[in-house]
């Protein structure tokens, strides 16, 4: 649920905060107030494009801040999915707009305008004529139908991504491997030296890096055997080393230790150091003795070294990458050595996938058919409520292979008929803007038990409608408002009427600059706005009275 928004230097906003409520919140206001700025500050907050002439003349940026309170086990486990932090069941979404960058912020973590985009997607849902619109494509209507079928498709299309990925792959398989017999033979005889020549080399991994160690060694040899002689002899037991000064002091104190404790303690701790210089010494004396130089070995550990950097120029940096390769050359030689076989395998393991894919798609097919005419009864329905009083709605689900793909092969197509006698058409060829946007209302309400995010905007939900359908379209958004938060700006005092929180939206001038201010209606209040909606220039008793009652109708219709 969206908890609140904070604007600030935004267009005609100076600083405004708006906490919105459960169930319908209703943005009214004059035109040209400043309601579209509301939804599009969401919208910025939310990753939309951002322009610097947004920021509001003599300040130096713009910020807009969004709090969701997360109540869906499933939004939760998402947005962890993508890593992003929330704090006590609350994100806390925020873009600061400055001249030439934006800032955007999710729980005080920096993100990218694309992850709010994503975060978008899981926390709300904004319904403008733009998203309207979309109900006339062919993938929407699809989503929207896969939707409604629920758990028994998403099963099954699960399953037909597993076994269509693995049909596409051997398909691939099969085109790259179509090559003419002259060019095989060329291929295997070049793959045949090539496996011959690391196979000889007899590579062990980690070779490389002990070889190296030893080649350093010796190289650097005579260097080695000054810096340790010259350890030695300055930790050494001589006149000036530090073994004989350390030697000296512990005789010292040993002298005087019986006559304090503390000085035994200082005893031990010289002889330990003592212990360790005679340990070391002992130690560095042992590998001064060893150390010598190896002709012999130098020789084979260089050619061991130049043999193995010539195979990484030719296969791979590492010794694991050459072996990889030759491993890969060797499969290579295996399918052209009798490469007809192996054609035919490819050909008829091509030939199961396909089968497996054309029943699950067939499966998928079914569910959706089935579906189909569920969904298309209750859109019936939920449309007549909306005013649609003659019309016809049906839900085509038509299979064809040359569709087929990882989401099997169906072509969906949503068809209206919103008058008597007339013959059922695409929505596109039928629904204006304003019938789009009662559709989507009815296709919100019907899936309202389905849809997991909780918000909803909707921009625009009053387009091309006004009396009886006006109050229509109310009391289907009151319905969805009992699960859903919904946020609505509306020009229409019969959807205004229906609001569970409501909020005025109104311009005025201050130091000679306009300002938008929002606040939130008490129920006197809000019937006054109801009045002036209903009344324009003049409100008269008869106008309030009349605010009164259609309030009044509008909270006995949400009681049923």
């Amino acid at each position: 649920m969206l908890h609140s928004l904070y604007v600030k230097n935004l267009a005609l906003i100076d600083e405004a905060e708006v906490t919105f409520g459960e169930g319908l919140n209703i943005l009214t206001g004059e035109t040209g107030a400043g309601k579209s700025i509301i939804i599009g500050s969401i919208n910025l907050a939310l990753g939309a494009k951002a322009d610097k002439d947004l920021i509001r003349s003599g300040a130096e940026y713009a910020l807009v801040e969004l709090v969701f309170t997360i109540d869906q086990p499933k939004q939760l486990k998402a947005i962890q999915d993508m890593d992003l932090p929330v704090e006590d069941r609350q994100v806390i979404l925020q873009r600061k707009i400055m001249p030439g960058r934006n800032v955007c912020k999710v729980c005080g973590e920096t993100v990218t305008a694309r992850q709010l985009k994503q975060l978008a997607e899981i926390l709300i849902d904004i319904h403008g004529q733009h998203e309207h619109q979309s109900l006339l494509q062919a993938g929407k209507q699809l989503e929207i139908l896969d939707a409604y079928a629920g758990d028994e498709l998403s099963a099954r299309k699960e399953a037909l991504r597993d076994v269509y990925h693995q049909y596409r792959q051997t398909m691939e398989e099969l085109s790259d491997s179509e090559v003419d017999e002259e060019t095989r033979r060329r291929e295997t005889a070049l793959a045949e030296f090539e496996c011959r020549e690391i196979a000889e080399a007899e590579l062990t991994v980690g070779e490389d890096e002990e070889a190296e160690q030893i080649y350093r060694k010796l190289v650097n040899g005579q260097k080695i055997k000054e810096a340790v002689a010259a350890a030695h002899s300055l930790c050494g037991y001589e006149e000036s080393g530090m073994g004989s000064s350390v030697g000296r002091a512990l005789r010292e104190i040993r002298s005087v230790s019986a006559y304090d404790d503390a000085l035994v303690e200082f005893e031990n701790q010289l002889l330990d150091i003592d212990n360790l210089l005679n340990d070391y010494n002992r130690a560095v004396a042992d590998y001064l003795s060893e150390l010598e130089f190896d002709g012999e070995l130098f020789d084979r550990t260089e050619r061991r070294l130049n043999l193995i950097n010539h195979l990484k120029t030719k296969y791979g940096k590492t010794i694991e990458e050459i072996l990889a390769y030759r491993e890969k050359s060797e499969q290579m030689l295996d399918k052209y050595r009798d490469y007809d076989a192996y054609r035919m395998k490819l050909e008829q393991n091509a030939d199961t996938l396909r089968e497996k894919v054309l029943a699950i798609c067939a499966d998928i097919s079914g569910i959706r058919s089935r579906s189909a005419d569920a969904l298309a009864a209750e859109m019936k329905s939920a449309l007549v409520d909306l005013n649609f009083d003659e019309v016809q709605f049906e839900i085509r689900v038509t299979p064809s292979e040359e569709l087929l793909g990882h989401n099997g092969y169906d072509k969906v197509t949503y068809l209206i008929s919103t008058n008597v006698g007339e013959t059922l058409k695409e929505l596109s060829q039928v629904a204006s803007g304003g019938e789009l946007s009662r559709i989507m209302l009815a296709m919100k309400t019907v899936l309202a038990d389905k849809d997991e995010i909780e918000t909803l905007i909707f921009d625009e939900i009053d387009t091309g409608i006004s009396g009886k359908t006006a109050w229509k379209v109310s009391e289907k958004m009151g319905i969805l408002g009992r699960g859903h938060q919904l946020i609505c700006i509306t020009h229409l005092p019969q959807i205004a009427a229906m609001a569970d929180v409501h909020f005025c939206i109104e311009k005025r001038v201050e130091n000679q600059r306009s300002v938008t201010d929002i606040g939130r209606l008490d129920e006197e209040e809000s019937i006054e706005e109801l009045a002036r909606m209903l009344g324009g220039a003049s409100i008269t008793e008869n106008v309030r009275n009349n605010a009164k009652e259609m309030k009044d109708l509008a909270r006995n219709t949400k009681q049923y």
